[in-house]
This record gives structure tokens, C-alpha cells and sequence, in this order.
């Protein structure tokens, strides 16, 4: 039996994903919205899922929505956004209890989708577009949403990494948008926004739990109505050239502790047969506690607070991040860049291999025990046009070669040192 066992059909304007398991009590139910990222709807996009989740025509307020989720056995619903590639995704994720446990006969499935559906298809409008005072209460939170990138060091680094490596790409945009475009946002112009979503992006419906004897497909269709739409296999995320010159951006702020990172260009993505042994690379070079980095830049030199490396994979990125003291700054680049080399040169053994193969394995397994890691593995396959079966990614990691390392660690190449330092620095 599959370790998810997925079945995929297509139901009028989405894509809809059924994964039946008796292993939770609960249904798990995730819709998900892509789009191209680009910078003129990136803050309008960042802001829709929220408005939408404050009130629906039917619940005017997001305490109303919250009263209703209470009704429902403590249901629950949230949104969220991410940036996968050079795509902008947008969340909505929705528990509630299986029908099948409650001692009552109450046909809760089509309940709980009826608000989904509700807060996704039937906004609160008013004269001009969405209510005026929920798209206004949802501007203020979203600046203090991108502000808090702000206060938060490692994710401004990433953020002002990402900026110098991709300054005219729309991967350098920030998932939560721009500063300096919301109060140019009205809520005439993000209902607009709003239709331009429904008719054309690429939806997917995900439901996790024990689906059987529910007529999904039949409730998806009735609640969900989306026109079809054009195809968007061709739509796929650019890798990230290889030919950059390496450069450094240092900044200074009141800081304590000093932020390193480094950017990586690796030319392997998702999508590409060599992406299992670059999974296995980074795990030995900064994925995992006995990786490279992690016992020679902060255990061995004790240079770093922390140190890590993780692999963005759709974009065939790696970001290496550190937290240093200033004056340690020269030193710990030079290091991190001697553990590249070492990895170039071959300098581990199948012991580690081993153990970095194991790690992924149990990372693996761990993800796909809960209910919304499982979507978010399958998620992958949309993104980057390629499905991978948890076996198939098991045995992948599994078949890595010291060689099939060896031919990806020559491929990394070093794009932008950032340095974040205290202004006495």
C-alpha cells in the first residue's frame, strides 16, 4: 500500500486531491491558489487571504466566522502564504472533526465545506468592492505584518539576501509584499484583484482523512463552481543561473549578535534527477547537527552561535545562515567556504553518507505522519510539474553515490555573502 495514497481528478476549475487514511479523526481540508509572483499584484495577494477570512456575506464579521467554526465541533481555519519558486501560493486550511466519530448523525463534511466555501466564494462586499472597513483593518495589520520582518534579524537577513541575489527577478519579492504599495490598495481595486484570482489561477483542493461513502467530488462541484481554466503545465519555476559573480553586502544596524548568510547557486532543482544527491549534500554540509558546518563552524571554532544550511529547492538554491560575533566575520566566511571545498573534495565518508541518508528518511516519514505534511509533500509535485511518490523519494535518497555528490557539490557556486553587523562593528 502507498504511503500516501493519493488520487488526483480534475472537477470543473481545480484540481481535486483525495488521501484516504483512517489514521486521524479529524478531516483535513487545504485549498490552495498559485500564481505567478510579480511585483504588481505580489501585496494585493499578500493581503486577499485575510480579507477574505474576516467575513463572508453570510458572516459579516470574523467573529461571526469564529462562532460558526464553534458550532462545528471547534473547527478550525486559517490562511497563509508562501513563495515557492516564482510562485506566489496562497492558503486556506480548514480541520474539523470525521462525522464517522460524533455520536450524532449530523452530515458535518458538507457543513464545514459550505463555510470554507463561503469565506472563499462569497466575500462581505460593499458599495465599492470588498467592506471598506475590513480591507482597511486588514492594511494596518499587514504593515505591522511586514514590519515584524523587521524586528526578527534572521528572517530580515534572508529577506535582504534574497533582495541582493534576485534584485530584478520576482523571486527577490517578499511573500507578505511591499511597504510602500499597501495604503495604494482599495478595496474596489483588491475585489478586482480578487476576480482576476478566481478565474484564472491554478486551484487545488486537498482533503486528508476517511473519505468514505462522503460524495466529495459531487460537494466539491456544487460548493466550488470555478470556470474551467487554460492549461498551465508549461508554467514552471526558472532555476537560478549559475553565472553570477560572487559579491558582499554588509549593513548595519543595533544589534547584539551578527547575522552571516550566504547564497548559493546549486542548478539543481526539484524537478531534476540530481535532486536527491543534492538533498544528501546539504544534509552533510549544513542540513543536519553532524553536518559540516555545524561541527567545524560552531563546535570546532567555536565562531558561530548557530550555523545551518537549508536547500530552497524549486528555485535551486542554498542558504547558508549564521549568527556570529562581529569581529569573527572574515573567519567565518573563509571557513564555510573551506567546508564547500572539502565537500568538492570528497572529504567524507559512508558513515556519514549513512547517517544523512537515515536523517532524511526519518524527516520524511515524520512529515507524512500529519495530515497537513502530507499535503504540502504532494503540493511539491504541482509546483514543479513533477510528482514524486514518497517511495520513489525514498528510494532516490537511498541510491545517492558518493560520485552523484561529488558531481552536484561542483555545480554550487557562491553568489552573495550578506552581513548584518551592530554599527560599532
Amino acid at each position: 500500500m502507498a504511503i500516501i495514497p493519493h488520487e488526483k481528478t480534475s472537477c470543473g476549475g481545480l484540481t481535486l486531491h483525495r488521501i484516504q487514511t483512517d489514521k486521524y479523526k479529524t478531516t483535513t481540508v487545504v485549498m490552495q491558489f498559485k500564481a505567478k509572483l510579480t511585483k504588481d499584484t505580489v501585496t494585493e495577494r499578500a493581503l486577499l487571504p485575510y480579507v477574505l477570512q474576516s467575513g463572508t456575506a453570510q458572516y459579516g464579521s470574523s467573529k461571526a466566522v469564529r462562532t460558526e467554526l464553534e458550532k462545528l465541533y471547534g473547527a478550525t481555519l486559517g490562511v497563509d502564504l508562501a513563495k515557492k519558486g516564482d510562485f506566489h501560493i496562497m492558503t486556506f486550511r480548514m480541520d474539523f472533526a470525521n462525522e464517522k466519530f460524533l455520536s450524532e448523525d449530523d452530515p458535518l463534511f458538507k457543513k464545514a465545506l459550505t463555510l470554507l466555501a463561503d469565506v472563499v466564494m462569497n466575500p462581505k462586499t460593499g458599495n465599492s468592492g470588498f467592506d471598506s472597513s475590513i480591507v482597511e483593518k486588514e492594511k494596518r495589520t499587514m504593515k505591522q505584518r511586514i514590519e515584524s520582518i523587521y524586528d526578527d534579524k534572521m528572517r530580515y537577513s534572508n529577506m535582504r539576501l534574497t533582495q541582493e541575489m534576485f534584485p530584478d527577478e520576482p523571486f527577490g519579492l517578499h511573500v507578505f509584499g511591499e511597504s510602500d504599495q499597501v495604503d495604494q490598495i482599495t478595496s474596489q481595486s483588491l475585489y478586482d484583484y480578487y476576480k482576476k484570482v478566481c478565474a484564472e489561477d491554478e486551484v487545488d483542493l486537498y482533503f486528508v482523512g476517511n473519505l468514505e461513502g462522503i460524495e466529495v467530488e459531487n460537494i466539491v462541484k456544487e460548493l466550488f463552481p470555478f470556470d474551467e481554466r487554460s492549461s498551465r503545465e508549461s508554467e514552471t519555476t526558472v532555476k537560478a543561473s549559475l553565472d553570477v559573480e560572487e559579491k558582499e553586502v554588509q549593513e548595519s544596524q543595533e544589534i547584539k549578535q551578527g547575522k552571516l548568510h550566504m547564497g548559493f547557486r546549486t542548478g539543481v532543482g526539484y524537478a531534476d534527477d540530481e535532486y536527491y544527491a543534492l538533498q544528501v549534500f546539504n544534509g552533510m554540509f549544513g542540513g543536519f547537527s553532524h553536518s559540516k558546518l555545524f561541527r567545524n563552524v560552531r563546535e570546532k571554532e567555536s565562531l558561530a552561535y548557530y550555523a545551518a544550511s537549508r536547500y530552497e529547492s524549486h528555485k535551486g538554491l542554498i542558504i547558508v545562515m549564521s549568527g556570529i560575533e562581529f569581529k569573527n566575520y572574515s573567519k567565518t566566511v573563509e571557513i564555510i567556504k573551506e567546508q564547500l571545498t572539502a565537500m568538492r573534495n570528497g572529504d567524507f565518508n559512508e558513515e556519514e553518507m549513512k547517517q544523512t541518508k537515515t536523517m532524511i528518511r526519518n524527516q520524511l516519514l515524520e512529515t507524512v505522519d500529519d495530515a497537513k505534511g502530507m499535503v504540502e509533500l504532494l503540493y511539491h509535485g504541482v509546483v514543479s510539474r513533477k510528482l514524486r511518490s514518497i517511495e520513489e523519494w525514498l528510494d532516490g535518497v537511498e541510491a545517492v553515490t558518493k560520485e552523484d555528490i561529488l558531481a552536484v557539490a561542483d555545480k554550487v557556486k557562491l553568489d552573495t555573502v550578506y552581513f548584518l553587523k551592530g554599527e560599532e562593528a
